[in-house]
């Protein structure tokens, strides 16, 4: 016999399943950067968030254009930046990007990197 009760869980059960269901399909937002480097078709047009030191940058003074490397201890990851400040060899990071590459060539990110959205430093 069919009943409200019946039909409240019922559609609480479909529910928790869509949910978890998408949960575990999305992209995660801290992934490690060895993860971002092994899937880049997963992450490629979404935003992480990595942390971790800077292993070298460069700038362009005045243009705006910024350069450097982040490594979390899994790999190193490119970050381009539009702000005016760069950050130090050394420097701990936090860094929030929109994952891009260049190219794909044999099923292999070209060029895959951060368009950096927003930086914190950490102690």
């Amino acid at each position: 016999m069919i009943t409200s009760r019946n039909i409240v869980w019922t559609l609480a059960a479909v529910t928790l399943a869509a949910a978890l269901t998408t949960a575990c399909a999305s992209v995660p937002g801290r992934p490690a950067i060895r993860q971002v480097q092994n899937q880049p078709g997963r992450f490629v047009d979404h935003s992480v968030t990595v942390t971790g030191t800077v292993t070298s940058s460069w700038g362009v003074p005045f243009a705006g254009f910024n350069v450097f490397k982040v490594d979390d201890g899994t790999g190193e990851i490119t970050v381009v930046s539009n702000d005016r400040r760069v950050p130090g060899r050394g420097a701990r990071v936090e860094v929030k990007g929109k994952v891009e590459d260049i190219a794909t060539l044999g099923g292999r990110a070209l060029g895959l990197h951060l368009r950096e959205q927003r930086i914190r430093y950490r102690d």
